[in-house]
């Protein structure tokens, strides 16, 4: 797994989580996969309490597909917190 900030930041903490494994999207995971998205979710929340925004909260946003907002293929999470967030996103 590694994660890096966001070069084009949608909140004040954002951060990609990305397995090393190349999987194109989430369609794309198999049954053998289900623990690779666990230490997905792990590491997020992990960063997410070193960056502190355990107290407020945060999102995790998995995008599929071009129509969904998927620009890269190779599955990743984006951690984002630091700001109110409104529902429904997009």
């Amino acid at each position: 797994m590694i994660a890096f900030r966001d070069i084009q930041p949608q909140a004040p903490t954002h951060i990609l989580v990305i397995p090393r494994k190349h999987i194109a999207t989430l369609l794309d995971t198999e049954p053998a996969d289900s623990a690779l998205l666990g230490r997905m979710q792990a590491t997020a929340i992990e960063l997410a309490r070193t960056e502190g925004l355990a107290k407020d909260g945060f999102r995790l946003v998995t995008n599929t597909l071009a129509q969904a907002g998927q620009s890269v293929f190779h599955i990743h999470l984006h951690l984002l917190g630091g700001r109110s967030f409104s529902w429904p996103p997009g």
